[in-house]
């Protein structure tokens, strides 16, 4: 029976990153997306022709419980297991400090940080079925460094690798391994978002000791890697793969 990984926004971007290095090492997926069915479809179907894996779409806004209940019910029912859970779905308000109004505030940390938390108590209990799983969440840079514009989505990202800890702690009976994984600045959908996008990526490219900007697949890779047996004693951590940006 193939393994069965759960990667939420898992269609496009770095989400499809990895969605494609877990078909490539035979995992059956669960794909999660909010809004964009086309580019859901067109994932799924490239990803078993491809690969010869099974493709399950759901269509879920994982900040809400119900919604998160019965993208479980369909896995359950699809699957009948659990393998891997990939946190990679994330949304948020990219204003300064002065501008963030409440609303901007909760729904950026019920997507980003609430709903980690929550898909981690399902997702736990349906592998420890299994005899456990592994679990990575994708957090960034601004975790730790305070960016322009960046307050309410590096907060929820400090919150995501603070629950990393505790999931770690909490689920190592079993047989869970919980890991985060940080990147540097990707060029995705997601950086269009960004005001202050090409300043970003031209300060990746230049100051970059590794020579060039950090790519959807650099992520994957860790976050495959975290998944395997030879990570099994990586508990609780947040690896960063940025070229070695950040120690500038």
């Amino acid at each position: 029976m193939s393994k069965v990984a759960l990667i939420t926004g898992g269609t496009r971007g770095i989400g499809r990153a990895i969605a494609e290095k877990f078909a490539q090492n035979g995992y059956d997926l669960v794909l999660n997306y909010m809004r964009k069915k086309t580019p859901a479809e067109e994932a799924k179907k490239s990803l078993e022709e491809a690969y010869g894996v099974r493709v399950h779409l759901v269509k879920a806004n994982v900040g809400e419980q119900e919604q998160i209940k019965a993208l479980f019910e369909e896995i359950e029912k699809e699957f009948g297991r659990l393998d891997v859970f990939i946190n990679n779905a994330a949304s948020g308000v990219l204003r300064p400090l002065m501008e963030i109004e409440e609303h901007h505030w909760d729904w950026t940390q019920n997507i980003n940080a609430k709903a980690y938390l929550f898909i981690a108590q399902q997702a736990a209990l349906l592998m420890e079925k299994n005899d456990g799983g592994y679990m990575v969440a994708i957090s960034s840079l601004g975790s730790i460094r305070a960016l322009p514009n960046y307050v309410a989505v590096g907060t929820s990202k400090a919150a995501v690798e603070a629950i990393t800890r505790y999931l770690a702690m909490e689920l190592a009976s079993k047989n869970i391994v919980v890991n985060a994984v940080s990147g540097g600045a990707v060029d995705t959908d997601a950086l269009t978002h960004f005001p202050n996008r090409e300043e970003l990526l031209q300060e990746a490219r230049e100051q970059n000791p590794a020579g060039r900007i950090v790519e959807p697949e650099d992520l994957a890779n860790a976050v495959y890697f975290l998944c395997t047996k030879e990570a099994w004693m990586i508990r609780g951590q947040t690896l960063i793969v940025d070229g070695g940006f950040s120690l500038r």
